[in-house]
């Protein structure tokens, strides 16, 4: 356990450590990258560059100070972590090079504030937390090792069929080369694809399964990533995938990982609820193919917001879910519909998915609530659900990028 000084001055230097926390990240990120540039290939380099990564690494170092007497507190934080680490091969050799560069970035940006003493207290407490999170990791990968199935690193998988969802949409189907059983997942989860750019070396991605445990395959559907600002490139890795990966082709792939999924301690006749925004679809419609594949009667709400037919993916699909269970209902939103999208009943209302449709179409307070899409669409949702007194305990989400992104949006 730390000591009860560290735990003092840890909380007392927390305050000015929390006021340059983001130049103190941005240091530490520019001094490892410098001093180690083979962990260069464990971070998306897309989060750097738009700062996300180090907004991310800032409020998670302010929120374990905060913490520092309550650690309890980060659990779910820390299970998160754990599990994207594993995604991505983290081992116990990684942490004393973040810890190394940390505490030389806060010496650096805080100057002389930084005695012997604070240096010592932050050291131990850096030290404590990498020692949670390299035993919860090492359970991690004995369980994925002992999983019937179930592997460590990068394991070989051919795409065995690739289907177009939409304008900006391809699934992928994987299937082990060496024909071996693969692990059970739970619905929600994701698997990480590593690819050997043949122009930009790159970090692994991860990508949410998209259809239900139990198959002899991994179905993961792709969005193509636009480029976000002019003269900006497009996404590596999903422009990659839809326009050089096909039938036959081989991809490394990583085990199932990932903490967002289906609650398991709910009554049988908790209803649920599933709010998508475009590609954010994809965990929930694994966990709504498992739901049905077990007969649960539960009521089964599933809202998807997309811009219009053109970018709306798995349409088809998703209506066979629902005309095969009564307990299962269906409301798509388009907020920029095409010029027949209406007339043509692709949708069943128009404009952003707001606290008046969830209102009018599930139930407030007695539900689950599992939610996934864009940064705006998922803090509304957030803000409308607890606006209307949803507990936070029932609102489970999944973000696809730096979650203190979600956190700033969400404040």
């Amino acid at each position: 356990m730390l000591t009860d000084q560290t735990i003092a001055i840890v909380k007392q230097t927390a305050p000015a450590v929390a006021a340059n926390a983001e130049a103190i990240t941005r240091r530490f990120y520019a001094q490892m990258f410098a001093g180690n540039p083979e962990v260069k290939a464990f971070f998306n380099q897309a989060h750097q560059h738009s700062g996300g990564q180090q907004r991310a690494l800032a409020g998670a170092i302010c929120a374990y100070a905060a913490n520092i007497d309550n650690l309890g507190a980060l659990g779910p934080a820390v299970e998160l972590i754990a599990q994207k680490h594993c995604s991505l091969g983290i081992q116990p050799e990684h942490y004393p090079i973040v810890g190394k560069y940390l505490l030389l970035a806060i010496v650096d940006i805080l100057g002389d504030a930084v005695t012997e003493e604070v240096l010592a207290a932050w050291g131990e407490a850096y030290g404590f937390l990498a020692g949670i999170f390299i035993a919860r990791e090492a359970e991690i990968y004995r369980e994925q090792a002992a999983a019937p199935g179930g592997w460590n690193g990068y394991r070989s998988f051919v795409v065995d069929r690739r289907e177009v969802e939409s304008d900006v949409v391809v699934s992928l189907y994987l299937k082990p080369a060496d024909g071996r059983p693969i692990a059970a997942f739970k619905p929600g989860q994701y698997i990480t694809v590593q690819v050997d750019h043949p122009v930009t070396p790159t970090s692994p991605r991860n990508y949410s399964l998209s259809d239900r445990p139990g198959r002899d395959y991994y179905r993961i559907s792709v969005k193509r990533e636009a480029s976000p600002a002019a003269g900006a490139p497009g996404g590596l890795i999903s422009n990659y995938l839809h326009d050089n990966v096909r039938v036959g082709d081989r991809l490394n792939v990583g085990p199932p990982c990932g903490e967002f999924t289906l609650a398991s301690d709910t009554a049988a006749t908790t209803p649920v609820v599933l709010l998508s925004g475009g590609i954010g679809i994809t965990p929930l419609l694994s966990m709504a193919h498992a739901l049905a594949a077990e007969g649960s009667a539960r009521p089964l709400h599933f809202v998807h917001a997309a811009r219009n037919s053109r970018v709306h993916s798995h349409v088809d699909e998703v209506r066979r879910l629902a005309a095969a269970a009564p307990n299962v209902s269906v409301h798509v939103r388009y907020d920029a519909p095409l010029a027949d999208d209406v007339a043509e009943r692709r949708c069943n209302s128009t404009g952003v998915l707001d606290a008046a449709l969830l209102k009018s179409i599930a139930p407030a307070l007695d539900a689950e609530y599992y939610i996934c899409g864009p940064k705006l669409f998922m803090s509304s949702v957030i803000r409308s659900l607890r606006a209307e007194g949803v507990d936070d305990a029932r609102i489970h989400y999944e973000f696809f990028g730096p979650k203190a992104e979600l956190a700033t949006t969400e404040a």
